[in-house]
């Protein structure tokens, strides 16, 4: 079965940090590149960080640039997005996804359910 299960969200204060977790299974997760989107209520969903496979070139939304930091543990088969500075801004529902082809855009295959990020003023 292929499945992707994101873990570690939760409410944070304004400046705090939280890590979210991505953990793969039924496939190898390096061999795809693996992306961090975020989604608030009735706003479209956004691209937050990505890393590609291969090269593992990471890349990054401008709006977290300098505060959000991807990275894996491929002997885990697990993607992580490590967020500091946080903003009521980044507030959201927080998925992460696998792209086969191996690049950070165009269509992504597999989806994780999200876990909610909460940032208080």
């Amino acid at each position: 079965e292929v499945q992707l299960v994101e873990s570690g969200g939760g409410l944070v204060q304004a400046g705090g940090s939280l890590t979210l977790s991505c953990a793969a299974s039924g496939f190898t997760f390096d061999d795809y590149a693996r992306g961090w989107f975020r989604q608030a209520p009735g706003k479209e969903r956004e691209g937050v960080a990505c890393i590609t496979s291969g090269d593992g070139i990471s890349y990054y939304a401008n709006s977290v640039k300098g505060r959000f930091t991807i990275s894996s543990d491929n002997a885990k088969n697990t993607v992580y997005l490590q967020m500091t500075s946080l903003k009521p801004d980044d507030t959201a529902a927080y998925y992460c996804a696998a792209n086969y082809m191996g690049s950070c855009s165009g269509g992504y295959d597999y989806w994780g359910q999200g876990t909610q990020v909460t940032v208080s003023s």
